[in-house]
């Protein structure tokens, strides 16, 4: 006879059965937060749907799905996290594909306040950069870089202390570079080139962990400002910066400088060509007068390449260059130096430097004998007033006529 199961043992497996049917749902389908969903389609719509093809991020975005549950080629170009509790998934990164898309970054960007990372990178987005980019507190990178976007950079900025990269680089962007940038205690890489960006560039000693600032090719003008002292890498050409460099000379951890394309002016100091880890020197087309340098026999900076090129620089080339042990590439062309080629350059020549342009100066004499053995060396003495065989590689070029190399070397 079959054993019948006491209705107490009954009830407790239906009551338990009852309950985990209940929060299946929950743990199960941890959808995505509603006004995240919505955010998202906003973003969409402000698209040109004909900047959208087929095989693009976008195009994968279809709406009848749960962006954070979606699978397979849905939802491309953005992350959720996984909430551990019953709380609904949130968007952490937005990172479309360079694919051309042509529209407006909606403001309701600013409702996806679980962002960590915006890249849109290489696509055609318009207009200005939304106010409401303040709200993403949790923002560490942002990449907008390769747009057209216009206006200046959002005074709230200063609200994203998570944020270590930002690059805008080769947009539209004007104004000036907010003085609260400084409150980016984290920031480690900034770049706003290729812009048009104006006024003076703010004391940025507070963005202490900073180590590369790139605001090339704009229109900031007066002073160099105080820098941090992480700095590794500074990309200041093409602006219009005044006065001298004195504010780089405490930059022990540099390694590559770039500040062509100015009007800065005075002395190419000894401070600056003593940075014992800068690799790359770029101080051409400015307006200074006089490069120092010392013998570094003993000092043994790391400096490999020396470009001082359309400067005003005067009197005889410095012999001490031959002591950077490191240097390969030198240019010192268009300038106003004097004089004859150092014979110490000659042994250079033949060994260590790859790189020598002298042409456009106002050199005198006879060659080092060395510049006329075969050579590995590139570059040239053109538009001087050398002695100089044309059988020599580096003499290909006429040489200036004698009425220029008579008095009249010190024309601006």
């Amino acid at each position: 006879m079959a054993r019948v199961m006491p209705t107490k043992v009954l009830y407790l497996l239906y009551s338990t059965l009852t309950i985990i049917l209940c929060l299946m749902p929950l743990q199960i389908n941890s959808a995505t937060l509603e006004a995240d969903t919505q955010a998202l389609l906003e973003i969409k719509l402000a698209i040109d749907p004909n900047s959208v093809p087929p095989s693009s991020y976008l195009n994968s975005w279809d709406f009848t799905v749960d962006p954070c549950e979606s699978t397979g080629s849905q939802f491309l170009g953005i992350l959720c996290n996984l909430p551990l509790d019953n709380s609904s998934s949130r968007v952490t990164a937005l990172d479309l594909d360079s694919i051309g898309y042509d529209g407006f970054l909606t403001p309701s960007i600013g409702n996806l306040t679980e962002l960590t990372v915006i890249n849109l990178d290489k696509n055609k987005f318009r207009g200005p950069i939304p106010q409401t980019i303040s709200n993403l507190r949790k923002l560490t990178r942002l990449t907008l870089s390769d747009n057209f976007f216009t206006g200046p950079i959002p005074l709230g900025i200063r609200a994203l202390k998570n944020l270590q990269h930002i690059d805008v680089s080769f947009n539209r962007l004007s104004g000036s570079l907010p003085s609260n940038i400084s409150a980016l205690r984290s920031l480690t890489y900034m770049s706003l080139s290729n812009n048009a960006f104006a006024g003076r560039v703010p004391d940025l000693t507070g963005l202490w962990q900073l180590q590369t600032i790139d605001l090339s090719i704009n229109q900031f003008y007066g002073d160099i400002p105080n820098l941090p002292i992480s700095l590794r890498k500074i990309y200041f050409n093409h602006n219009i910066l005044s006065g001298h460099m004195t504010p780089l000379k405490g930059l022990k951890r540099l390694k590559w400088l770039d500040v062509s394309d100015n009007r800065l002016s005075g002395v190419i100091s000894k401070d600056i060509l003593s940075l014992k880890g800068v690799i790359h020197l770029n101080v051409s087309y400015n307006r200074f007068t006089t490069l120092e340098v010392i013998n570094y026999s003993l000092e043994g900076p790391m400096l490999q390449v020396l470009e001082a090129q359309g400067n005003h620089l005067k009197g005889h080339l410095p012999v001490n260059l031959v002591t950077l042990q490191n240097l390969t590439n030198v240019n010192l062309a268009n300038n106003q130096f004097t004089g004859t080629i150092p014979n110490e350059y000659g042994a250079k020549v033949i060994t260590s430097w790859r790189r020598l342009y002298l042409d456009h100066n106002f050199l005198q004499g006879n060659l080092p004998p060395q510049f006329g053995l075969k050579t590995n060396v590139r570059g040239s003495l053109a538009n001087n007033c050398l002695q100089c065989p044309p059988t020599i590689v580096l003499c290909h070029g006429a040489q200036r006529p004698t009425t220029e190399c008579v008095g009249n070397h010190q024309a601006p």
